[in-house]
């Protein structure tokens, strides 16, 4: 999906403050939304054009994504998804900024990605400014149910998130994190077989 052409825009991307309410990008989430209540409303059986069109609004996408009805974003060509990804049911990205989700991914339901940042001061917050912060998560990643990643995170790679965990600040390598804010609760080791739900 075409990006706006404008000042505006580049201002986002480059976590600049940017007027969120400029007509340009207004224009483009309308469109956007336009486009992901068809694809949410498409029938689970229509794989092949479901997949085609949620191609068509990312950034990137790799192979064998595997996505449950309903996903929810802003621009979606701020978004790159790596190979062999799973996304289960409802996960919102607010993609001001660039999200970056690598392969092997396995994102559980109702995950939160946001990189929108607003100003503490009222005043100023109802101006429409805003800006954005950048959220990458690794390979072999696992985002438990209902977790939020908050704006300017980087996860490593083989980190696990907790259910429910908020996560504020960059999660190391092979680390589990749970809690709000989230926290390290363990490592992970080679051959770790631990199981916990999701």
């Amino acid at each position: 999906m075409k990006r706006p052409d404008t000042r505006i825009w580049n201002e986002m991307i480059s976590g600049d403050i940017f007027d969120a309410i400029h007509p340009d990008l207004e224009a483009h989430l309308a469109m956007i939304r336009e486009r992901l209540w068809e694809y949410n409303n498409m029938h689970p059986s229509k794989e092949a054009e479901r997949d085609a069109l949620l191609r068509s609004l990312l950034g990137s996408c790799g192979e064998n994504v595997h996505v449950n009805q309903p996903i929810r974003f802003d621009n979606g060509c701020n978004i790159s998804i790596g190979s062999n990804v799973f996304i289960n049911f409802n996960l919102t990205i607010l993609d001001e900024g660039l999200v970056t989700i690598g392969d092997n991914a396995f994102i559980g339901p109702n995950v939160s990605i946001y990189t929108a940042c607003h100003p503490l001061d009222a005043e100023r917050r109802n101006t429409g400014a805003q800006w954005s912060e950048h959220v990458t998560i690794g390979r072999d990643v696992w985002i438990g149910g209902g977790a939020t990643i908050l704006p300017g995170v980087t996860v490593g790679d083989g980190a696990v998130i907790g259910a429910g965990a908020v996560v504020t600040r960059d999660v190391e390598p092979r680390t589990v994190v749970g809690g709000n804010p989230a926290r390290v609760i363990r490592r992970i080791t080679q051959g770790d077989s631990d199981y916990h739900g999701h």
